[in-house]
């Protein structure tokens, strides 16, 4: 059976693929320009995401969806298992946000440049300034109820566990005194994991954690690291958790 949906994954879903992320690109750029990226910068790309997990065999399964709330504004953070993390939120979250990424995939022919449109945030580290630059540019985003989601593990994981968060995420959270709220993404390693191109079809769980807020004296790094690593953790099976 795994034989013969190889076939169907590379001689047809693969090309079918190539057209739906063509015309998702052409769709947020039109609708971008006619309604803003606040709308046009989101929800094509959501459509798009679905299709591509129906498309793949991938199904999702939301948890906590009432944790949050449209109107409110949060930094979402989750653990980075594959490719199929950045489908899975885009379009089953069900929350308007931006995603922020490292200013490398701007190169990506085409995406980049669509993902510059839609809003997106591009993050800078490599210079003082260009992490002020980052900083400005999200704070511009997060207005009536646009959030922001960040991998704080920086890149997939390559064996399923959990990488060392890095700090920036954090900061930023800190810097803008938004909720934030943490997401774990379970299954998404067996879909397609960082050392394969191919997709096993299976189910993806995505559990949306309670906002945690941030105190008078807004947030302290480290434990607010610390903590959400704790609660994306309590989600995962035992031998992914670390």
């Amino acid at each position: 059976m795994i034989y013969l949906f190889r076939i169907y994954q590379w001689l047809i879903a693969a090309p079918i693929l190539l057209v739906l992320t063509l015309l998702a690109c052409i769709f947020t750029y039109i609708c971008t320009w006619l309604f803003g990226h606040s709308w046009g910068g989101y929800y094509p790309a959501m459509i798009w995401s679905r299709c591509v997990c129906v498309l793949w065999g991938i199904r999702v399964r939301v948890k906590g969806r009432e944790n949050i709330r449209p109107e409110q504004s949060y930094v979402f953070v989750a653990n980075h298992q594959g490719a199929f993390d950045i489908w899975s939120i885009y379009g089953y979250l069900g929350h308007r946000f931006k995603w922020l990424m490292k200013k490398e995939l701007y190169k990506v022919f085409f995406v980049g440049i669509t993902c510059a449109k839609a809003g997106h945030v591009f993050v800078d580290d490599s210079s003082m300034a260009g992490v002020k630059q980052t900083i400005a540019e999200a704070e511009k985003r997060l207005k009536g109820g646009m959030s922001l989601v960040i991998f704080p593990e920086g890149s997939r994981t390559w064996d399923g566990r959990m990488l060392p968060f890095k700090s920036g995420a954090f900061m930023l959270a800190g810097e803008f005194r938004l909720p934030v709220v943490p997401i774990t993404i379970d299954g998404s390693f067996k879909a397609m994991p960082r050392s394969t191109y191919n997709v096993t079809p299976c189910r993806i769980t995505l559990t949306i954690h309670p906002p945690i807020f941030p105190g008078e004296n807004g947030f302290r790094t480290k434990q607010l690291m610390s903590q959400c690593r704790e609660i994306i953790a309590s989600a995962l099976p035992e031998e992914q958790k670390v």
